[in-house]
């Protein structure tokens, strides 16, 4: 078996290692305002277009244009983070963000909005997600020390689960007090303090004490052939690679989509509230693993924990699905939230710990791929098929198809430990 520990020195684990440094601290503050301006923005957006056009397909539209993009092009975006400065990128994805809310803004208080101009905001939106993703990755090897990069991915994981989760929430509250043009107006702020302190933040590659190898330039389809030749001849990255895909494949995140329906078949109060509370627990359970995993030093990443930990997921899930019994559900959308964050952000270091160094941004692209353009077909495997045969059935299925699935990937990585040694 590859782990982390075939590629770096054994350290005692700290708590919150990554919080010691400033700069990761500043990175922490960043991720988490631009995740909540992300999720106000589907918020405000989401509510006016519904409002406007009571058009599921338009719904339907939102979930696509957010996801393809990452499905076609998180390589390539990797890519541009090896060859150019990955702040820079960063701040190109951060800018154009704001460029759309004020579009938005615009449109809303015009009263001009029509499909087409959601349609085209929605595709950019996602556009500038997929640029955000990879390099925010890359920029982690400038700001903190290997041995310390785990607790950097794991706490921002949970600085994005902090946006994810608050987002709603201010989301609302600015809906309700400024109404949608206003309130998506104060949103594009909110992207600004990422923005300046990438401006002088002392990372990136003139910072770098060593000299770097020259990068390869951008190749186009040449990138993609590359990228997954160098996956496949390190187990430890083909292998996070291929359970991001599945999870994002089978389930991902569209049971959270169809969770009106689990609230109202669960039948406990109104079901706004309930809605609002399975949401909550799911993003709790991620939020305070991120804490807890961190002030415990816990879990130091390893492939097979990631995997045993994704199928624990599984279970939690279609548990949840079957069981109709609310104050049962709440406490297994808490653990299915706590081990989330905790096979994915173990994964996510240690694909970024084993990736060869020229071609980072690549092979974190390529993983971006698997983890979030791949959530787009889940909306196949858990919505579609949850209208032939009920979401809980659907949700429940697609959950037992994974967890065979990774139980097939967990021996395979197993029966070829001894042949899977090699560092990344």
């Amino acid at each position: 078996m590859s782990t982390v520990a075939s590629n770096t020195t054994p350290v005692t684990p700290t708590s919150f290692a990554a919080f010691r440094n400033p700069g990761f601290r500043m990175y922490f503050i960043g991720t988490a305002t631009a995740m909540l301006a992300d999720n106000i923005e589907h918020v405000i957006s989401y509510w006016v277009m519904w409002q406007k056009f009571h058009s599921p397909a338009l719904g339907g539209f939102a979930v696509i244009s957010h996801w393809a993009p990452y499905l076609l092009f998180s390589v390539y975006s990797g890519a541009l983070a090896d060859r150019f400065d990955p702040r820079r990128i960063i701040q190109l994805g951060m800018v154009i963000f704001v460029c759309v809310s004020l579009m938005w803004g615009v449109l809303f208080v015009t009263d001009s909005l029509e499909q087409w101009h959601a349609r085209v905001l929605l595709i950019i939106h996602g556009f500038a997600g997929v640029l955000w993703g990879p390099a925010s990755q890359l920029l982690l090897h400038d700001i903190v020390e290997p041995a310390v990069l785990p607790s950097a991915v794991r706490l921002g994981a949970t600085a994005r689960y902090l946006g994810m989760l608050s987002g709603p929430a201010v989301g609302g509250a600015l809906l309700l007090a400024f109404g949608p043009a206003h309130g998506i107006f104060i949103n594009a702020l909110i992207y600004l303090p990422m923005i300046l302190w990438l401006w002088k933040a002392p990372y990136g590659p003139k910072f770098r004490a060593a000299v770097a190898a020259p990068k390869p330039a951008v190749r186009g389809f040449g990138d993609l052939i590359e990228t997954f030749r160098s996956i496949g001849n390190n187990s430890t990255v083909l292998c996070m690679v291929l359970l991001a895909a599945l999870v994002a494949f089978f389930v991902g995140s569209a049971y959270q989509a169809q969770m009106p329906g689990f609230a109202a078949d669960l039948g406990h109060g109104d079901p706004g509230v309930s809605y609002s509370m399975l949401l909550a627990a799911d993003a709790a359970g991620a939020l305070i693993a991120g804490f807890v995993l961190e002030s415990r030093g816990l879990l130091h990443p390893s492939a097979r924990i990631a995997l045993i930990l994704a199928m624990a997921w599984c279970i939690a899930l279609c548990a949840f699905a079957l069981i109709p019994v609310y104050p049962i559900a709440l406490p297994l959308l808490f653990a299915a939230g706590f081990l989330e964050l905790s096979f994915n952000s173990m994964a996510q270091a240690l694909v970024q710990l084993n990736a060869p160094a020229s071609i980072r941004g690549r092979v974190i692209g390529a993983f971006s791929m698997a983890a979030s353009g791949m959530r787009m077909f889940s909306g196949i495997t858990v919505g579609l098929v949850g209208g032939l045969i009920g979401i809980h059935y659907s949700l429940s299925l697609s959950a037992a198809v994974l967890f065979i699935c990774l139980a097939i990937v967990w021996g395979t990585f197993h029966a070829g430990s001894s042949t899977w040694q090699r560092p990344g």
